[in-house]
């Protein structure tokens, strides 16, 4: 049963900005993404660094979109970082056309809320993928149609030609089925594009967003001229739901005889294929629109935020109280860099890699989708590269340290670009023993924190970071033990970490005494030896 509009706006209204609950599926949301032309942006957040960030599951809550059209085009935008300002720009402009005019966009929600149907991942492939080829054979299709069409004519005046027509149906009805396959395949695209383009057309004549993309109209028109022959499609669908099985044999019956879906789906793709740039700008329009409301709704459910501050001098990142958003109430962080790289220290679980993934979307979301997770968040234009979530490859039997090996030269190698980095790294050369993981570890930090680069490394090795005090501001994240129990605050704090409580924690969780009293001896021999030699030098 179709719900009234006053009804499917309610719910849109009830639900605008809440975290959706719905199952995302990655393999039709990235579709426009993967198969769009990326050439001209500032960076491609690689498929290492979305994973290394958990970026799946920061879109799943940053994802505040009505249509899978504004979906797709989302997971683009968090994808690719721009060149320019032009994208942020367009997408404040329509946040605070909406914002101004609250009746409009609830007109906008009704109008691409159509579009929230799966079927409509797929119009993205009408202008990205190549359509199918006609096969050499196809000259044949007009003669047996013509033919079809001359003899039910002739029939009228000699009823013998029916013999013939009986013959010519039993051809036509194995090529009408051999193109249903084909048919099948648009027939979800191809009605969502008509509703694309009817939501495009009726959201243009609302007088404050039709300067938006001024442009458009004319690609508008231009898919509308295919609507005669595009509504077969709907027609398709239809009769798979909503029609007696005897008028849909009568209609497959006149369909068959007269060849008319392969007629029809060729010439509708040639036509297609000839209008892509039309098409797409359709597309992209439906999406900015989209994801502008969805960054304006986010932006009323969340804590917080700022704009980011993009600064104009190089090697430069402060942020002030900036939480994770994907942490139900994060303890927030500040740190202010200043031509320097950072380097944290603390045990496990206590906010180190927490807090270099906290920096790294906030980085990401600063110059994406102008909005950052933070009372004030302020960075030089970086691109963005981790080496955080290393594996072994089993598949391939590639070891850890190999895999971590592979990692770190991707970074080296882009550090080398010519375009400032922003590197996020965590324990690195795990997977080696402790003097050579040092030396490499302070020899690669040194490499990547040239020039411009700015430099997050969470580790546990002291001596790295004093080594690394003079080229990287020192932080460190610590824990509690207090009666007995281990407590994080979760709070960043300057300098080294000058004590730890790893032997401690062995002896809260009942380890044998004899195991933490010879392990307490042995560590302060060789911090005595540590400190006794460094005097000597």
């Amino acid at each position: 049963m179709l719900m009234s509009k006053k009804k499917l706006l309610a719910k849109l209204k009830a639900n605008a900005g809440k975290i959706k609950t719905e199952t995302f599926d990655f393999g039709k949301i990235d579709r426009f993404f993967l198969l769009s032309d990326k050439k001209n942006f500032f960076q491609i957040i690689s498929d290492r660094t979305f994973q290394d960030l958990d970026l799946d599951e920061v879109f799943m809550f940053l994802d505040r979109t009505v249509s899978k059209v504004g979906q797709q085009f989302l997971y683009h935008v968090l994808r690719t970082i721009p060149g320019n300002m032009e994208r942020v720009e367009k997408f404040e402009s329509i946040i605070q056309i909406l914002k101004e005019n609250p009746e409009i966009r609830d007109q906008i929600m009704l109008e691409i809320a159509s579009l929230n149907k799966k079927d409509a991942y797929y119009i993205s492939s009408l202008f990205l993928e190549k359509h199918i080829q006609k096969p050499g054979w196809f000259w044949i299709i007009p003669i047996l149609s013509f033919t079809s069409l001359s003899l039910v004519l002739i029939s009228f005046v000699f009823p013998k030609a029916l013999i013939f027509l009986v013959l010519l149906l039993a051809v036509n009805f194995g090529i009408h089925y051999w193109n249903k396959i084909n048919i099948y395949k648009y027939s979800g695209s191809i009605p969502q594009l008509l509703r694309l383009n009817q939501a495009a057309g009726n959201i243009t004549k609302l007088d404050v967003i039709k300067d938006v993309s001024p442009d458009l109209t004319d690609s508008i028109k231009a898919i509308d001229s295919l609507g005669i022959q595009m509504s077969l499609f709907k027609i398709e669908v239809k009769l798979q739901s909503e029609v007696g099985l005897a008028v849909e044999y009568l209609v497959e019956m006149i369909k068959a005889l007269f060849l008319i879906e392969p007629l029809v789906l060729y010439n509708v793709l040639k036509e297609l294929d000839s209008k892509r740039t039309q098409i797409q700008q359709v597309y992209e329009f439906i999406g900015e629109i989209d994801v502008a409301m969805s960054i304006s709704f986010l932006r009323d459910e969340v804590p917080y935020f700022c704009f980011p501050t993009l600064a104009t001098d190089r090697k430069r990142l402060k942020a002030v109280e900036v939480y994770h958003p994907l942490i139900y109430q994060s303890i927030p962080n500040s740190i202010d860099l200043d031509k320097q790289s950072a380097l944290l220290t603390g045990s496990n679980m206590s906010g180190k890699t927490t807090f270099i993934r906290t920096i790294g979307i906030n980085a990401i979301t600063a110059q994406t989708i102008n909005t950052c997770f933070s009372r004030e968040f302020t960075t030089s234009v970086l691109k963005i590269h981790s080496a955080i979530r290393i594996s072994d490859d089993l598949l391939s039997e590639k070891s850890y340290y190999f895999e971590e090996v592979l990692a770190i030269k991707d970074l080296l190698e882009e550090s080398g670009a010519g375009m400032p980095n922003l590197f996020l790294l965590d324990e690195m050369f795990k997977g080696t023993n402790t003097v050579e993981r040092i030396a490499s570890g302070k020899a690669v930090l040194s490499y990547l924190n040239k020039g411009d680069n700015i430099v997050f490394v969470a580790t546990h090795d002291l001596e790295l970071a004093e080594l690394l005090k003079d080229r990287f501001s020192l932080y460190h994240f610590t824990e509690i033990v207090k009666e007995g129990k281990i407590v994080f605050d979760y709070k960043i704090k300057p300098g080294n970490l000058s004590n730890t409580n790893a032997i401690r924690i062995l002896e809260i969780n009942g380890y044998p005494k004899e195991v933490t009293e010879e392990a307490t001896s042995l560590a302060n021999r060789i911090f005595d030896s540590k400190v006794n030699g460094e005097r000597s030098v």
